[in-house]
């Protein structure tokens, strides 16, 4: 039987992955440290480290944030 919290959990985890994949390859792409990316989008570093790691739920608002303050696009899907 499967489990749906387990697989929302998993799916979840998924969507995190791939959102840490795709800011680090922003902020490298930037040539940004990770202090530098930070400053740029006005958030703390402790963040950029968290959404790296895959450990933070990323909000579209703060995906918004980074796109602007880096003139780019938010694709979701």
């Amino acid at each position: 039987m499967r489990d749906p919290e387990f697989a929302k959990e998993v799916s979840q985890n998924n969507i995190n992955f791939e959102i840490a994949v795709q800011v680090r390859n922003l902020r490298s792409n930037l040539g940004l440290s990770q202090r530098e990316f930070a400053k740029l989008i006005d958030k703390p570093q402790s963040t950029i480290v968290r959404i790296k790691s895959g450990s933070m739920n990323t909000s579209t608002k703060l995906l918004s944030k980074i796109a602007q303050a880096t003139k780019q696009k938010v694709r979701i899907g």
